[in-house]
């Protein structure tokens, strides 16, 4: 497993764009906290987004989990580039022939994965701990470390979802047509769920069934935060609004994600194996 990471972080460590993508991915992380710093005055109102309990434990773990994975793309560029260069470089075929396994070089891929993957929530934790601590007017151990499965669930999210640019890179082999499908997919699924809606008979539930889909299934892992908060219910309940959102994470969402984690996994391993690289 360590000849394995070396590998890949030997390989990050010479690739300069990577590590521009890497830096510029946690600095957004970083850039959380600056919500913090967002203060503005309206006449008598005095507004501090700090202060309408965004970083109060624990919803503050839901709240950066979510910001933090709209921030994904970076590292999934990373992935998609740093795969497709395998092929456009050679450097697949030259770790063949130094002794690589092809199964060691699909575990050397997913050993990179759950490391950007770890650090990433290492990182949300730490920044939303720090954020906690500072704004949270509540410090009682057991509210700090409660809610802490969106972790778990973001973790979850960006396996899935490099998991996901891994196995694209590996199909198409060209990081710009790679991220083109993977955007096309996203759309792929908006349209699917449209039609769903639109032509399903009464017995199929479209939310079910859209609940299915990869990148729907990654989202839903970590849902919208923002109709816990208790200033958007209150000016839901001014305007007669009845505010009907699920904000959990769920047992079944986890296992859908897993689900399609292995499934990228097992077409990766396939197309490499039939391949004559």
């Amino acid at each position: 497993m360590k000849r394995l990471f070396l590998i890949e972080f030997d390989k990050l460590r010479t690739n300069r764009s990577s590590r521009i993508l890497i830096g510029a991915y946690f600095i957004l992380l970083t850039s959380i906290a600056l919500i913090a710093a967002i203060k503005f005055d309206i006449g008598p109102i005095k507004f501090h987004l700090a202060e309408q309990g965004i970083f109060n434990f624990p919803y503050v773990w839901h709240f950066n989990a979510f910001i933090g994975a709209l921030f994904k793309i970076f590292l999934a560029v990373v992935i998609v580039s740093m795969t497709a260069n395998e092929y456009s470089n050679k450097t697949i075929k030259q770790n063949l022939i130094d002794g690589l396994s092809k199964r060691e070089f699909l575990h050397s891929k997913w050993v990179m994965i759950v490391t950007f993957s770890g650090i990433s929530t290492l990182f949300i934790f730490l920044v939303s701990l720090i954020l906690g601590l500072l704004y949270s007017n509540y410090n009682e151990i057991g509210i700090i470390f409660k809610d802490l499965e969106y972790l778990l669930a973001y973790f979850l999210k960006l396996v899935a979802f490099f998991a996901f640019c891994l196995f694209l890179g590996t199909a198409i082999k060209r990081s710009a047509f790679a991220l083109g499908f993977l955007g096309v997919w996203q759309m792929f699924e908006g349209i699917c769920y449209g039609f769903f809606k639109w032509k399903s008979p009464t017995w199929v539930d479209a939310e079910q069934v859209f609940r299915l889909f990869p990148l729907n299934a990654m989202s839903n892992l970590v849902p919208e935060p923002f109709t816990r908060l208790s200033a958007v219910r209150n000016l839901a309940d001014q305007v007669g609004e009845v505010m009907q959102s699920n904000t959990v994470v769920r047992f079944w969402d986890i296992v859908i994600v897993l689900v399609w984690s292995y499934i990228f996994y097992l077409l990766t391993y396939r197309l490499l194996m039939r391949r004559d690289l």
